[in-house]
Formats: C-alpha cells, structure tokens, sequence
C-alpha cells in the first residue's frame, strides 16, 4: 500500500508546490484534482484544478508523470466528482464532456483509474435513476474501456443539505446498487471506498469489504463522527443532516484497525488517499497541512 492524499484542499496553490510538501511530509502518492478551469464560486470541497485536462497534450503528460516521478511520488487516480446524472440535460452533457476530458488525460498520463461519482437526480429514486444510469453510463464506461482506463465511483450518496433532498445527488452508494453497477460494467467499473459513508449509512463496513472487496479499485481515507445529539434531533430519516460529522482519519468513529485488516484480508494492496473535509482544519493552508499530517499519523502504522 501507499499513503497519500487528494490534493482538492489546495485549490490556489499550484501542483509541483503541494507535490513538494507531499513528498517532504513522508507521503507516496497523490489523488490529483481535476475539474474544470473556472472562476466563480464551487461546491464545497470541489472545483479544483491542478491539471488543465482539456487542453493537456502528450507531451506535457509525460513531463507532467516525470515531474511528479521525481519527487518520489506515484499517481494514484484523476479525481472529479460531479453529477453525471444531473436532471438538466445541458449540465449533465457538460459535465460528461469534463469526465471523458479526464479519461483522455489519466490514459495519456498512465494512470489507471478515474475516481468520480455515478450520479443521481435527488427527487427520484434508486431504482428511477437506476433506469437512467442505464442510459447514460455505457457511452462513458466505452470511453473509458477504449482509453484503458478504469472509473472508480464512490460511495458517497451526496446528500448533504436540503437541495440534495430526499435522494441525494449519487446513486451508488448501497449494496443493492454496487450488484447492479458490477454485473454491467464490473470489468471497466470498480469501488472508490470511503469508510466514512458506511459509518454514516449504518452499512456493515466489514461484510461490505468481504462482497465487494474484490471490486475496490482506490481507497479514500475520511473518517465521520455521528452527532448522537443531532442524530437524536432529527432522527435518521434526516439521512444524516445534521448529525453526520465529516472528520480527518482519526477524530471520527471509523475503526481504522479493523478497516485496515479487512482491506489486507480482501487482497486490497493499493493507495489509501486522505481525503480533507474536515472544518476544524480548512480555514488556512496551515491548517490544511496540520490536518494532513494527523491523519498520515494516525494511518502510517497500518500501510505495509
């Protein structure tokens, strides 16, 4: 295994500078942002560039792969994370355009998966927008399969506020929904994990990673706590607003002990890739860092 983090939290700090840092800090490897050259305002956690996927030629690909070679550190995926299954067709095309944007630039780079999200229309259901992904996602798993590259999807529900009500905005975050994705596209399509969300979701982290072990391609390390408070309040119906806690590896409730050893027990031999939504550690680059670092604490014990 290789630790490693998702370079999101340092949108305004350029590439080669957090590969620096990464490198310098005892890591291996790094998930690299990559939407879409934008200004304006973005989603929490999201609108990221540190690499120009739309106009990246080969050349720079492979001076780009060396760079970072250089430093000591491995590439473990191209991270963007939007809704592919939007209900606005004009986004839905444009952030599909985006997405094949990065497939192209991970085969130019060789780096082997996309991590992204499957997607999903909060006012319909699983099953509704199961009906869509059917639709929409074989031209991008052929896309993907012709680049030889592989997507991992996460299972994050993305349902955070109420304009994610009641649904969420990605479908794939259930077992029922992971059967379906891996009997269509299992040779293309693969886990993005994240413990976080089955702590969240009360899904058994560890018969999850013994079914679908096989299947995670790429690990994100976050960790959650469950505001028994907030939970209390609201109750679970609330699917999680407020009183699940994004936390740094460490300060939630995942127990990283058994997650490792299941991971080990699974065959899973890949990158754990800290991922920052931490809002005790976000308001500086500082605090960024010092995040980071208790977290690469926390885990390196368990990374062999």
């Amino acid at each position: 295994m290789r630790l490693g983090l998702l370079t999101a939290p340092f949108p305004n700090t350029p590439l080669m500078e957090v590969a620096d840092w990464t490198a310098a800090n005892g890591f291996e490897s790094i998930e690299i942002a990559c939407w879409p050259v934008a200004t304006g305002p973005t989603r929490r956690y999201a609108g990221t560039s540190h690499i120009d996927v739309a106009n990246l030629t080969r050349t720079q690909a492979t001076e780009l792969v060396a760079e970072i070679g250089a430093k000591g550190l491995g590439i473990s995926g191209l991270g963007f994370y939007p809704n592919p299954l939007h209900p606005d067709p004009a986004h839905r095309e444009q952030v599909i355009g985006h997405l094949k944007h990065v497939i192209t630039a991970a085969s130019a780079m060789g780096v082997p998966y996309v991590n992204t999200f499957m997607g999903g229309d909060g006012s319909k259901s699983q099953d509704e927008n199961w009906d869509v992904a059917l639709k929409v996602w074989p031209s991008i798993v052929a896309f993907a399969r012709d680049a030889g590259v592989k997507i991992t999807i996460e299972n994050c529900p993305m349902l955070f506020s109420r304009d994610e009500w009641p649904g969420g905005h990605n479908i794939a975050w259930s077992p029922m929904i992971w059967r379906r994705i891996l009997e269509q596209w299992g040779d293309t399509v693969g886990l993005n994990y994240d413990p976080s969300h089955l702590v969240w979701l009360m899904i058994d982290q560890t018969r999850f990673i013994k079914e679908f072990g096989p299947h995670i391609l790429h690990v994100q390390a976050k960790d959650l706590t469950i505001d028994r408070d907030g939970l209390y309040e609201r109750g679970t119906l609330s699917a999680g607003i407020g009183w699940q806690v994004p936390r740094l590896p460490g300060l939630g409730d995942v127990n990283w002990a058994r997650f490792h050893a299941d991971l080990y027990r699974a065959g899973y031999d890949g990158d754990i890739i800290i991922e920052h939504e931490d809002r005790g550690f976000e308001k500086t680059d500082q605090l960024i860092k010092r995040g980071f670092l208790l977290a690469r604490d926390v885990l390196r014990p368990y990374i062999k």
